[in-house]
């Protein structure tokens, strides 16, 4: 199987204007790239707002939005953070993207790390393991439930839970071993941080023999991390490498000045594509 290539848009900072996600979304599409990815912060404090000014789109929001400006690339969380959200009104955000993007959303999910994130949300960064826990054992009933005629119940209220597409592939993201538990637990695949393919060759092992004990089918495995994109051999190599450890997904991320800079970097990903690979 080909391994997918996508690339970070910039919903944040100066370059998660209107004109310019749209125009880098329709250049990837049309470049032949796989899928394209929004990331997630919720609450940035003023002295740690550097690249960003603090302004951030909400990833959910911003994929709805680009489901109508797309035809048929991937839209994907790289990762939403589950504990700052509801697990009822985010299942919701869920299947709407997915209802009206024709099912092109691929949830890529974490616990977060930002101390500030979980203090605004009011919420205890200690148990944000168990919160996400709780989401996507929600989300599961929400998606996975057979022969309940679209009925889930939440806080003891059963309800009929519509639209109700076909569950989205759950991608966990986070670190070793957490996060490796989770993704057998809950999800599809994995979404580690890095292309050093020495470095995450154990995990993978690790990762895929956690799933054959679990029964499960080898997980996917996407990928952050920057290609060096701007040396055309020496990327193919890197992605060879990845391959080769069981890296079915690359999600490669840049800052960029503006879409013209976007499109020159998805340009030089797409031609790392073999032919045949679309």
């Amino acid at each position: 199987m080909a391994m997918r290539i996508g690339a970070v848009l910039r919903s944040m900072g100066a370059q998660s204007d209107r004109a310019t996600l749209v125009a880098c979304a329709r250049t990837a599409e049309a470049a032949g790239l796989d899928d394209v990815w929004v990331v997630d912060h919720i609450a940035i404090p003023p002295d740690d707002a550097e690249g960003s000014d603090g302004r951030y789109l909400d990833p959910l929001a911003a994929l709805a939005f680009l489901a109508g400006a797309t035809e048929h690339i991937g839209l994907g969380t790289a990762v939403l953070i589950l504990p700052y959200r509801p697990a009822l009104p985010t299942a919701k955000w869920i299947a709407t993207v997915l209802e009206l993007s024709g099912e092109r959303l691929r949830l890529g999910v974490g616990v977060g790390w930002l101390g500030a994130g979980f203090r605004a949300r009011g919420s205890a960064r200690a148990r944000r393991g168990a919160l996400a826990d709780e989401a996507l054992a929600f989300l599961q009933r929400c998606f996975d439930s057979a022969g309940t005629g679209d009925v889930v119940e939440s806080n003891g209220q059963p309800f009929l839970f519509r639209p109700r597409p076909a569950r989205p592939p759950i991608l966990v993201g986070g670190a070793a071993p957490h996060a490796l538990r989770r993704a057998v637990r809950f999800g599809d695949g994995w979404m580690p941080m890095g292309t050093d393919a020495r470095r995450l060759a154990p995990q993978i092992a690790e990762l895929r023999r956690l799933a054959a004990e679990a029964g499960r089918p080898p997980p996917e495995v996407v990928a952050m991390g920057r290609l060096a994109i701007d040396e055309g051999a020496r990327a193919a190599e890197q992605l060879a490498e990845l391959s080769q450890i069981g890296v079915t997904g690359l999600l490669h991320g840049e800052r960029y000045a503006d879409a013209a800079s976007f499109a020159r970097s998805a340009e030089r990903l797409a031609r790392l594509r073999q032919p045949g690979d679309r």
